[in-house]
């Protein structure tokens, strides 16, 4: 038997409860993670409240990504053996003591991250590589503005988009959290509560714009993207924090040559995930090895404390990510 975290009914972080369930088994191409941490991120608080069904057959216990030792595999598994240190993208379940991945989604811890740390890594990387690198093909010299920053999304594409050459804008809400955008490598933060980030962007590129927008805010930010794109821009919405309509003028959409693209990870199919898992093992596994990016730390809860998890990233206060350490085995390596 193993502890898990369920949704009692939708509503607060009070309706997140330990239970005991039976072990899950791996299919022929999954692998069993005995979990040592696991990440906390936004759509864990939508499909808490209720607003966010999980996929077709996938676990209905919360958490999308983990990191722990493999302590099974499927029958058709030959990349992986019992022992080894991992970090996984799930569709869900991993708000437990064992939690059952696709091999393809699954990657070796990175050199010099420990293993309660790489919970951070799968939900954020995953989805910022896809975006950023598959579907816009960000590529040296180009200007690129992040909403959000100081989030998981927005930390982790500061500290890629700027090591693979492009020139960071983003926005952020505190003065916490500028410096931290800025330490990450940004070169314009700002402070969305108190500037026009529309009239200082346009200062800053001197009228030109940005050539990408990855948006986790939407609502009325989406018609002030658009005012921000340069000629032939792209914008990624990936979430929409703010609400689900904005307002657009289809003359800009048209004159700007603008492309406009919408994803959501979750339910994408295994063989697109497994793409994103081979470019980030060629691609950014080396980058970690070498102690070029860093993996921001705001606060970790224990299993138990789960509901005050989820209130601390609801307070939106944090800087990167936060963990639940199902399982304590040691200090971590980064914190702020």
């Amino acid at each position: 038997m193993m502890k898990q975290v369920e949704i009692s009914k939708p509503g607060g972080p009070e309706v997140l409860v330990l239970t005991e369930a039976k072990i899950p088994e791996p299919k022929p191409f999954e692998v069993l993670i005995k979990v040592i941490a696991a990440g906390i991120n936004r759509p864990d608080i939508v499909q808490r409240q209720g607003n966010y069904k999980p996929p077709k057959e996938a676990s209905k216990i919360p958490g999308l990504e983990v990191s722990g030792t493999i302590e099974k595999v499927g029958q058709y598994v030959t990349s992986f053996e019992v022992g080894d240190n991992v970090c996984a993208l799930v569709t869900g379940g991993g708000y437990a003591e064992y939690c059952c991945a696709p091999a393809s989604q699954t990657l070796p811890i990175p050199d010099g991250v420990s293993i309660a740390d790489a919970a951070c890594i799968p939900e954020t990387y995953f989805t910022v590589w896809s975006n950023l690198f598959m579907s816009a093909n960000l590529v040296k010299n180009e200007k690129l503005l992040i909403h959000g920053g100081a989030s998981g999304i927005g930390t982790t594409a500061i500290q890629l988009a700027t090591l693979f050459g492009a020139e960071v804008i983003t926005t952020a809400g505190s003065d916490n959290k500028i410096r931290a955008c800025y330490d990450l490598g940004a070169k314009l933060v700002v402070n969305y509560k108190t500037e026009d980030f529309v009239a200082k962007i346009s200062e800053f590129t001197k009228n030109k714009g940005v050539d990408i927008i990855l948006d986790i805010i939407g609502g009325e930010y989406f018609s002030k993207n658009i005012l921000c794109l340069s000629e032939g821009g792209r914008l990624l919405q990936i979430a929409f924090q703010n609400g689900v309509n904005g307002e657009l003028n289809l003359a800009r959409l048209m004159f700007k040559n603008l492309t406009i693209t919408g994803s959501a990870l979750r339910p994408s199919s295994l063989d697109f995930k497994a793409k994103i898992a081979e470019q980030l093992y060629r691609n950014v596994w080396p980058l970690f090895s070498l102690g070029k990016l860093k993996i921001p730390i705001f606060q970790r809860f224990l299993m138990s404390q789960v509901a005050d998890a989820h209130q601390c990233l609801e307070t939106g206060e944090h800087i990167g990510k936060i963990i639940l350490d199902v399982t304590k085995d040691g200090e971590s390596n980064f914190a702020i």
